[in-house]
């Protein structure tokens, strides 16, 4: 980032507290990258609030769409498209690359190994999720630190490598109390799959309801252990 930009940056997170600083910081970047900045949403509370917040501004929203999403996250999108009268780009893994990893591995290799379901992964969301950045210059996201312990120390603002992309996330020290209140407040559409224990949903061959007493991320990949859960979308740096 050059340092005009930083300096700009570093003055809006020094008043960072429980988000009351997030409209402006917004609007910043939009105005200062105007037609350059995406947010990327999945439709869950948290991609909720963000799409809330830059629903007037000139910030592009996309998706991806795994082919294996639940049928609750395609109503939701549905019901988004309507309630936010914003776009929302769609992104879908290459039919051919697709085509050739299920007939040769069959359609739940995933569960073989974690070789497997990263490729799959890669497939159907790594590889897309290149395409929808292509051209842009920020990247925004709904990101948590309280979703997993790779999140805890993870800046607000970051430079992502891989993707040659400033990323920021505007809802990062957020608790859960605070966005289900926001959702509840601004009468947002949610995914119901939320109120019957999914946390963090994904395609719905791997993701499960939580049970008591289990981490934010116990239900994705379940079958793995907790430290490969991630599927590639985050570089952290």
């Amino acid at each position: 980032m050059e340092n005009t930009l930083k300096i700009e940056f570093d003055k809006l997170l020094e008043k960072a507290s429980a988000g009351a600083f997030i409209d402006d910081f917004l609007e910043v970047i939009s105005n200062r990258f105007p037609g350059e900045v995406i947010f990327s949403t999945s439709f869950s509370y948290e991609d909720q609030v963000v799409t809330h917040l830059i629903k007037n501004l000139n910030i592009d929203i996309f998706t991806l769409d795994t082919g294996r999403l639940f049928e609750q996250t395609y109503e939701t999108w549905t019901s988004s498209r309507a309630f936010f009268k914003k776009t929302i780009k769609a992104y879908y893994p290459d039919p051919e690359s697709l085509q050739q990893f299920v007939s040769d591995n069959g359609p739940d290799s995933f569960y073989q190994s974690v070789e497997q379901r990263k490729a799959c992964c890669n497939i159907r969301k790594v590889i897309p999720l290149k395409k929808a950045l292509h051209g842009y210059k920020v990247w925004i996201t709904g990101l948590r630190s309280e979703h997993s312990a790779g999140r805890k120390e993870m800046p607000q603002l970051e430079w992502d490598p891989d993707h040659q992309i400033i990323k920021f996330h505007p809802i990062l020290h957020w608790t859960t109390e605070q966005v289900t209140d926001y959702v509840k407040a601004h009468h947002l559409p949610y995914n119901h799959l939320h109120k019957k224990g999914f946390v963090s949903i994904g395609c719905e061959p791997c993701t499960r309801a939580i049970k008591e007493g289990e981490d934010f991320r116990a239900g994705r990949w379940w079958w793995e252990d907790a430290d490969k859960k991630e599927c590639g979308l985050h570089v952290h740096q």
